[in-house]
């Protein structure tokens, strides 16, 4: 009996604003098997946002625990607080069985795994101009002018790093970003390398 595959490990990364936290949701709902990489971070909860579903918030003192510990498989600093993504995370999702890990990483935190996890799978989310994701900044209401100008400067130079993800998506329409998000997972889901133990198995019966 052959083993289930490894869960795809699909990072996803874009300037703040173009709407990764939207089409991650939308993921995740879409029952296609995905489990969320939940991130560790030293910035204060948004509204809404919950304690170990959104981020584990953690003080900075904890955090670079964890990371001198040898817990975190990526970490950064952004806009001076600290992010990073525990092992123990790919741990989890190997363990219940999903099809797939999400990571909500930005192009530092993306560059480090995939440094140790070369299989992992790059996609950059693009907004469609640059003033549209400016308007999508501002129109948040809870950025100060300075936080909003902080944002979108670091903005140009994420996506400056485009060319070291394996898939970008433009995302003008919402639905149609999703559909290609969801195109990409499948096929990844389906490459010759991923399924050929079960190939080789139908060959043996």
């Amino acid at each position: 009996m052959t083993r289930d595959p490894e869960p795809l490990l699909l990072i996803l990364s874009s300037p703040s604003g173009a709407g990764k936290t939207t089409l991650t949701q939308r993921l995740l709902q879409a029952e296609l098997g995905l489990t969320f990489s939940v991130s560790l971070t030293t910035r204060a909860p948004r509204p809404n946002e919950v304690d170990g579903q959104d981020y584990h918030f953690v003080d900075r003192e904890t955090f670079m625990a964890r990371r001198d510990g040898g817990e975190l498989a990526e970490w950064a600093e952004v806009h001076g607080n600290l992010y990073g993504t525990a092992t123990s995370e790919i741990n989890r999702a190997r363990a219940a069985g999903a099809r797939a890990l999400l990571f909500d990483v930005d192009y530092q935190g993306a560059r480090q795994i995939k440094a140790k996890l070369p299989q992992a799978v790059g996609v950059f989310i693009l907004p469609p101009s640059m003033a549209e994701l400016r308007r999508r900044l501002e129109g948040r209401g809870t950025e100060t002018p300075e936080s909003v100008d902080r944002r979108f400067a670091q903005a140009q130079v994420e996506i400056e790093h485009y060319p070291f993800f394996d898939y970008l998506v433009l995302n003008e329409d919402l639905q149609q970003a999703l559909a290609e998000l969801k195109g990409i997972i499948h096929a990844e889901l389906c490459r010759r390398d991923r399924l050929a133990q079960r190939a080789e198995a139908l060959l043996d019966e």
